[in-house]
């Protein structure tokens, strides 16, 4: 187990009502933290309900949903970004 930061940002922040959080885990990738997060309420479940349309960055490094979680202290995730 490991103690990560979570912070949400925009929709995801509204949907799950809270823009960080603290949180024990034995998670080994990003998609098994979005798997255990969805499954923790229905406010968490809204947030990840569709995968394809979150962005994720460990420790501020943007990432994808196989990366590792071993050593990481932050995960962030928020809506894709557009340029302009």
């Amino acid at each position: 187990m490991q103690s990560i930061d979570i912070l949400y940002f925009a929709w995801l922040r509204e949907r799950i009502d809270q823009p960080r959080e603290r949180i024990e885990t034995a998670a080994a990738t990003v998609a098994d933290l979005v798997a255990e997060l969805a499954a923790r309420d229905a406010r968490h479940a809204a947030a990840f309900a569709d995968p394809t349309a979150i962005r994720v960055a460990l420790d501020q490094s943007l990432a994808d949903f196989a990366a590792p979680l071993t050593g990481v202290r932050e995960v962030a995730f928020f809506p894709p970004m557009t340029g302009g």
